[in-house]
């Protein structure tokens, strides 16, 4: 085999074990309910994101040291919308890197990059920030479990993917026994991410899991 032919095998085996590993990652026990509300799962806009100038107005933020982390933060929402993915990435990591990373502003930064990684495809990655983000909380946080419900789901994880949106369920079942509520209740998702919870919730209908 050639050097190069070597390589590339290399290189395959290399993804096949760190998509096994993302794949095999652990998450957090499932609770029964889901009450709590979380600060820090929310967009991260310094600057209205339809305004024209928003990049310009980010980076003087940034450089005068005014809520330069949202700042940051949000130009990395920008740069991943924007396909630049290695530029958002960066961007996030100096946003973390300026905070305590158990902090309130951690877990922000980790719930946002989640949503932009998971929009750009990378379903693994925002689990992964997600499940961070979770465990930095004290308590259950109401986002969670409809979120990695989404994720799981996208993962081919179905029956993780199930006992999850279970829990949201148990939490409020007049508002997640019906995919019809989701426009309400789950303002900030786009129609494919709200169809794809609605795969979930159709799913959980037909068998709903038992607790414990």
């Amino acid at each position: 085999m050639g050097v190069t032919k070597r390589v590339v095998a290399g290189v395959v085996v290399l993804a096949s074990l760190l998509f096994a590993n993302a794949q095999a990652q652990s998450l957090p026990k499932i609770n029964e309910f889901y009450f709590d509300d979380d600060v820090a799962a929310k967009p991260i806009h310094v600057v209205p994101p339809e305004q024209a100038d928003a990049v310009d107005q980010l980076m003087k933020l940034r450089e005068r040291g005014r809520k330069a982390v949202e700042a940051t933060a949000q130009l990395a929402s920008i740069a991943y919308v924007g396909g630049r993915d290695e530029l958002g990435a960066k961007l996030y990591q100096e946003a973390l890197a300026s905070v305590a990373d158990t902090s309130v502003q951690a877990r922000g930064l980790r719930w946002s990059q989640g949503w932009d990684l998971y929009r750009r495809g990378d379903a693994n990655a925002a689990l992964a920030l997600w499940t961070r983000a979770a465990e930095s909380t004290r308590g259950n946080p109401s986002w969670l479990p409809q979120t990695l419900a989404l994720a799981l789901w996208k993962l081919d994880r179905k029956d993780e993917a199930l006992s999850w949106y279970a829990a949201a369920v148990r939490t409020e079942p007049q508002q997640w026994n019906d995919a019809a509520n989701f426009p309400q209740l789950l303002p900030g998702w786009n129609d494919a991410e709200r169809a794809q919870l609605a795969e979930v919730q159709r799913a959980w209908a037909a068998n709903p899991p038992a607790w414990p």
